[in-house]
């Protein structure tokens, strides 16, 4: 839900600097950076339920070509480096945003925001995607999802 909002906000702040510039000849001043920094808050904050709904683009070829058991440690292995690299950005994150919160630091603009704020989307993202992935690969193991939403006996 949060990223629908920020994605139709962002929408309605484009429409506004339009109207703005276009019609009132005015400058914008805050318009540009909240739209980019909403876009990248609703692409970090949506990832984590893009992958509990499978929303991703999935190339199933190999995953057909296998038997069951491949698939299992197809997916396991897929899922484990995924988490990972999940991992890894969220720790960057973590210590990227404290930075800047720890450091007061502004945007270079005339806004002056606190970039602590756009930066938390990051690591909250990403810790989500995380506990998404951890949550996957349980499910894998534990037998309640099959892999890549086959069935056993599904192949070419």
């Amino acid at each position: 839900m949060v990223s629908t909002l920020l994605i139709l906000l962002s929408i309605l702040i484009v429409c506004q600097m339009i109207f703005q510039r276009s019609v009132l000849e005015q400058s914008t001043i805050w318009q540009t950076e909240f739209v980019i920094f909403s876009l990248i808050a609703a692409t970090f904050l949506g990832a984590p339920y893009i992958l509990l709904t499978r929303g991703h683009v999935n190339v199933d070829l190999l995953p057909l070509l296998l038997g069951h058991r491949a698939r299992i440690v197809l997916a396991l292995l897929a899922s484990t480096l995924a988490l990972a690299f999940c991992f890894a950005v969220f720790w960057n994150a973590v210590t990227w945003w404290h930075e800047a919160y720890a450091t007061n630091r502004l945007t270079s603009s005339m806004w002056r925001a606190r970039m602590w704020i756009p930066f938390l989307s990051l690591p909250v993202g990403m810790g989500i995607l995380c506990l998404q992935y951890i949550a996957d690969i349980w499910a894998i193991i534990t037998g309640r999802e099959m892999p890549f939403g086959l069935k056993p006996e599904d192949g070419l």
